[in-house]
């Protein structure tokens, strides 16, 4: 039988060896105290894998076989209620009889207890089959672990003193229904003119005397938006309060009487895409409809970022998915197709092509599960933390490293795996040939998956824009932490025994290099711009007086290079750390830095050397259209404002 799981051994590397499981099984497991519970780390990691196993079984033998009947009858709206192809709803049944909705919940609430490492494993296997599957499977398995971590966040958790075991939570009858597969959540931000500027969300929170709330507005793009409860941002603090007057709430859309279904919100249409046909892409209106206030008023932003940066994680393994999709397609068609006496793959160029693809999702892999185990050990010590343990304040404190560590490639990998998923579908196009633009050999269907992947949940730019800021505040914040980090990675460039060590501190040396030179920069044109003020206001200007737009546009400009080098520098540090303790390793990162040691040169050569002229353009372009120099005859107050580009 064929089997996404058995098949990958990169995959199994990391279930099987690569990740140390000691630590998360043992807070999964609350110190095994559970008397339901595992009794050793060998007895979970071995259901871990039996599961991995059946999900893989699920994905090569009943999702990939449908995937064309999916994408050929999508999905539709017929009496204001969503429809979806049979075969995609006998999916779902599948995976209800197989109880992985409740994959990541605890035994107390009828889940199987197991690691988020394993639900975003999932992501990928599933994804390989099918995006459209594996999108709606994850706000199963994600919306309902979020309300659980949403309602521990405020206190509405009450949990067994000796076990750990949870007694009751706030959210029980949302988190009950999803996971018996009897509803299903989705996340609600976007709106007709709110895209990735939060701070300009216009659906809005109402509370009423006797403290009850109601959310009115419309969200679109709405990834399954036909689910029951739906987890949405609204404003409650008035128009000007930016990020600070954002609320977060949890919303049903409808409700059961008397076996019917009535509508507390409409939704109004299911979008027509390029891809994702199976999918339910839909704008949803709220008019005063009930609602359920998540944490404190003023909170949202907060508590929606949680939300947002697991499913960056998810998105990143849905892009590995796609991507390993892509090149095993390639790979066997290549295999097959004869061309000028030989089969296509010996031809030098797509052998070439093959090998890269192979290297790039390894690499990004390594990143995906290195981030996925930062991001389980900070939620679930998050948590150990609010249950009042006696090491809570030891906890807190290491989930805030994990967190750290996790948020800092998050971003990355997104990027880097979007930007990849795009390029291997195009890539297993052209192998196909002129067979690749027919809709039978399925390649074009993998091309259209994947373009949204820049797009949807941050687009590409974001994720950029978020590493360049956060790898710049860093240093900013602790300039002799990066000034150590400078040196060292110098240091272990030419000095360190292992000659893959040096070359991986090469590439770390480039970008941080790269920081270096951006943060100089960015230093250099702030004080040009104090030229002709007065000594004293100096100080002030540069502690203060920042213009994000303005000061910043250097770095704004190379954001999409910068990450790109952080993102290898990151792969090879973590494939480096995995060939220390695994010998066979060596093999991969050698593979990687092949192809990353070159991409590193580059992309420093063109940071450091290119952009002035088109930044010299452009602010020439904005001194024109300054209101003080535009000469016109129309009155300000009648003049169209101007437009903020982004």
């Amino acid at each position: 039988m064929a089997n996404f799981y058995r098949d990958n051994d990169d995959l199994r590397f990391y279930l099987e060896e690569g990740i140390d499981w000691r630590e998360i099984v043992e807070l999964a497991e609350r110190g095994f105290r559970d008397p339901d519970g595992h009794k050793s780390v060998l007895d979970a990691v071995e259901l871990y894998r039996e599961i991995a196993e059946a999900m893989g079984e699920l994905a090569a033998e009943e999702i990939a076989p449908q995937a064309a009947a999916i994408d050929r009858a999508g999905a539709h709206l017929e009496g204001g209620e969503a429809v979806l192809p049979p075969q995609f709803e006998a999916i779902f049944r599948r995976m209800r009889e197989m109880d992985l909705f409740g994959l990541c919940l605890p035994r107390e609430l009828g889940g199987l207890n197991c690691p988020l490492v394993l639900y975003l494993l999932s992501n990928e296997i599933f994804a390989r089959a099918d995006v459209s599957v594996m999108a709606h499977f994850g706000f199963h398995v994600g919306i309902s672990t979020a309300l659980l971590q949403f309602s521990l966040l405020e206190g509405t958790t009450r949990l067994d003193p000796d076990t750990g075991a949870i007694l009751e939570t706030r959210f029980a009858d949302a988190i009950g229904e999803i996971t018996g597969g009897r509803a299903w959540g989705c996340m609600d931000i976007t709106e007709p003119d709110a895209g990735s500027d939060m701070a300009a969300l216009r659906t809005i929170g109402e509370e009423a005397a006797d403290g009850s709330w109601t959310v009115s507005g419309q969200k679109i793009f709405v990834t399954s938006g036909h689910g029951k409860y739906h987890v949405v941002i609204a404003r409650t603090e008035g128009p000007r309060s930016g990020l600070d007057g954002l609320s977060l709430f949890l919303v049903p859309t409808y409700e059961e009487k008397n076996g019917a279904r009535v509508r507390l919100a409409s939704l109004d249409r299911i979008e027509e895409k390029l891809g994702h046909h199976g999918s339910v892409t839909a704008a949803v209106t709220f008019d005063r409809t009930p609602a359920r206030l998540i944490g404190k008023r003023g909170e949202g932003f907060r508590y929606m970022l949680k939300l947002m940066n697991g499913a960056r994680l998810s998105v990143g393994f849905e892009t590995i998915g796609l991507c390993e999709a892509a090149y095993r397609m390639a790979r066997e068609y290549a295999a097959e197709r004869p061309s000028m006496g030989k089969t296509i793959d010996r031809h030098e160029v797509i052998a070439d092509y093959l090998d890269e693809m192979r290297s790039d999702i390894e690499g990004l892999r390594a990143l995906a599960m290195y981030g996925t185990v930062e991001e389980e050990l900070a939620r679930r010590k998050e948590m150990l933390g609010l249950a009042g343990s006696p090491k809570a304040a030891q906890a807190a404190r290491e989930a805030r490293a994990h967190s750290e560590r996790a948020r800092k490639v998050t971003p990355l990998l997104k990027y880097l795996g979007a930007e990849k998923a795009v390029e291997m579908a195009r890539r297993c196009l052209q192998i196909h040939g002129g067979n690749g633009y027919m809709v039978e050999y399925g390649a074009e269907k993998l091309l259209r998956d994947a373009l949204v992947m820049p797009i949807y949940e941050g687009t590409s730019q974001i994720q950029a824009l978020m590493a360049m800021k956060d790898a710049l505040a860093s240093a900013m914040r602790r300039p002799q932490q990066f000034v150590r980090r400078v040196a060292l990675a110098r240091w272990r460039s030419l000095a360190a025994r292992d000659g893959l060590e040096r070359r991986v501190a090469r590439v770390e040396a480039m970008s941080l290099a790269a920081q270096q030179h951006l943060l100089t920069r960015t230093a250099t044109d702030k004080l040009r711009s104090l030229s002709g003020r007065p000594l004293t206001e100096w100080p002030a200007a540069l502690r203060k007086n920042w213009n994000p737009k303005r000061d910043f546009a250097f770095a704004l400009l190379h954001a999409e290079r910068l990450c790109r080098l952080m993102a290898d520098a990151a792969i090879a540090e973590v494939l480096w750390a995995q060939a220390v303790r695994f010998p066979q390793r060596r093999a991969v990162l050698e593979r990687y830095l092949e192809r990353a040691e070159p991409r590193a040169r580059h992309l420093l050569d063109e940071i450091t050397s290119t952009g002035q002229r088109l930044l010299a353009d452009l602010a020439a372009r904005d001194r024109v259209d300054e209101p003080d120099q535009v000469t016109s005859t129309v009155p300000a107050a009648e003049q169209p404002p101007l437009r903020a580009v982004g």
